[in-house]
């Protein structure tokens, strides 16, 4: 495992306007796995449950994370569905931001990733910088 202590990693974003919270998830993933494959919501699924359109679509959106570093592959997602990404994916961790930690939609994945050999890796939500504060930043100077 090239001294990696996870073989394939997985996390998923929207990865709108990206930015250094962005930035350091992928690097601090791909410092802990061989394999970093990196799943980016479709413009679709973001208007399902955030009610917005991201600022950058959905195909530059996939291009900017691809042409990241850390990144090995990238994958459209297309639903919030971690258990049916595992079964098609079968990643060994699955990285998250410490903001979900606890919510519903996570606590029972989590459990059932934990029974299938899967390990959920919780990092710190980078304070001051995310999508939405750059959102409200532009708005507010227009």
């Amino acid at each position: 495992m090239n001294g990696k202590k996870y073989n394939v990693g997985y996390t998923t974003g929207v990865f709108d306007m990206f930015h250094i919270g962005h930035l350091n998830i992928l690097r601090r993933a791909k410092e802990q796995c061989s394999k970093l494959i990196v799943g980016v919501s479709t413009d679709e699924l973001v208007r399902s449950y955030k009610q917005k359109v991201p600022v950058i679509p959905f195909e530059e959106r996939f291009a900017i994370v691809a042409a990241c570093r850390y990144v090995d592959e990238v994958v459209s997602q297309e639903d919030r569905d971690k258990i049916a990404a595992f079964h098609r994916i079968g990643f060994d961790v699955m990285f998250v931001g410490d903001d979900w930690k606890g919510k519903p939609l996570f606590v029972d994945v989590e459990r059932y990733l934990n029974e299938h050999g899967v390990e959920v890796v919780y990092f710190p939500y980078t304070q001051g910088t995310s999508s939405t504060i750059l959102r409200e930043k532009i708005l507010r100077e227009r």
